[in-house]
């Protein structure tokens, strides 16, 4: 399968990553923001958390400044609004996208699958799309005990030595959801490794997207 960049070393690429709750991102592109970096590319990155009060707010902020540490620049946009509660919120969330359009213009948006059986994922998922209609936008996927993972369509290759570091990332920041029992590295590599089965990946593993419009020339 022949492969399609979206952008190479010393390239410029702006991406703006949407996330429901503070370790989103991480868990659904933790690998491919990390790899655009090794890789070289010149990452314009705007990192949005809706739900990221008291001590999920500063392990956010912590994490997003771990991941982004060597983009060429990042913005970390933090919302505290209820977890768990967005579909009732959301003529207010509606609000805070309409004020984020204003502040970005991204190549690239990350947000999560509309899909996805957490009722504050879609919410993100709907507005997402809502609010940014000409853009291209990769739905992540989050496993979690719904058992809601379906078929994805867009894979993007990563190494073991990034999905080790993703994880490891992940379980230092992430005090507060080390009691999860999905919460922890053989999960992320699993599904990796099985998303990277799918797409016969380099190095065995690869992040899975759904992308629903994408023009290619």
């Amino acid at each position: 399968m022949k492969l399609v960049g979206l952008a190479g070393s010393g390239d410029r690429l702006s991406v703006l990553c949407i996330g429901a709750h503070s370790d989103d991102i991480e868990i659904g592109a933790g690998a491919t923001i990390l790899g655009w970096i090794d890789r070289g590319v010149r990452l314009d990155m705007h990192w949005a958390v809706l739900s990221a009060y008291g001590a999920r707010a500063a392990e956010a902020r912590a994490s997003a400044e771990a991941f982004l540490a060597d983009a060429a620049r990042s913005v970390i946009d933090l919302a505290e609004f209820k977890d768990g509660f967005f579909p009732y919120q959301g003529a207010d969330i509606k609000s805070w996208f309409e004020a984020l359009k204003r502040r970005t213009s991204p190549d690239v948006i990350l947000c999560h699958s509309r899909n996805d059986a957490h009722q504050d994922h879609r919410e993100v998922s709907m507005l997402t799309w809502n609010t940014f209609r000409d853009h291209a936008i990769l739905e992540y996927e989050i496993p979690k005990w719904d058992g809601d993972l379906g078929q994805p369509n867009v894979f993007i290759p990563a190494s073991r030595a990034l999905m080790e570091r993703k994880a490891k990332l992940l379980y230092e920041h992430f005090g507060t959801q080390r009691s999860k029992d999905w919460f922890d590295a053989q999960t992320f590599m699993g599904l990796a490794r099985l998303r990277g089965a799918e797409c016969r990946a380099p190095d065995g593993f690869a992040e899975a997207f759904h992308g629903r419009k994408i023009v290619v020339q």
